[in-house]
């Protein structure tokens, strides 16, 4: 058995919690938009049209980052929460772990929002991977920064 992990990363953004939750349900066409440099496309391969739960999703990532793609199943969608949760099915990032699973949760913080990223994964292999978690939480923060401009000039 590969050695297991989790980490997660919280960030402070100014837009309010509804609207970046409704950028992440939103992702295919909100992130690509906002964060180019990241994210060459998304699309929905399994399931409806939009993200619900059962629904599996494609994301091309830009040139120059450390991964391709990744194909991932949505496991949790809750608008009441504001909590989406999902697990890495396919892609590079599986070279590395035999089982990466994720979560982002908008949260209300005084005119803005706390997003908290975090994962949970099991390791296929001892060697290090070039997603380390420190990797994943450097992409996830400039990620969210980036979304939360985008979405303060929108």
């Amino acid at each position: 058995m590969g050695a297991l992990g989790k980490f997660g990363v919280d960030v402070e953004v100014k837009s309010d919690a509804a609207k970046v939750w409704s950028a992440i349900k939103d992702l295919p066409n909100s992130f690509s938009e906002a964060v180019p440099d990241h994210y060459k496309s998304f699309e929905i391969v399994e399931g409806d049209h939009h993200l619900a739960v059962g629904s599996v999703r494609l994301v091309k990532y830009a040139e120059g980052n450390s991964i391709t793609m990744s194909k991932e199943k949505i496991d949790v969608i809750d608008d009441a929460t504001k909590t989406l949760a999902y697990t890495v099915l396919e892609g590079d990032a599986m070279e590395y772990y035999k089982e990466f699973k994720a979560k982002v949760v908008v949260e209300e913080k005084g005119d803005g929002s706390l997003v908290k990223w975090s994962c949970e994964f099991e390791k296929a292999k001892e060697e290090e991977s070039p997603l380390t978690p420190d990797h994943l939480k450097e992409f996830a923060v400039a990620t969210l920064k980036k979304l939360d401009d985008y979405l303060l000039k929108a």
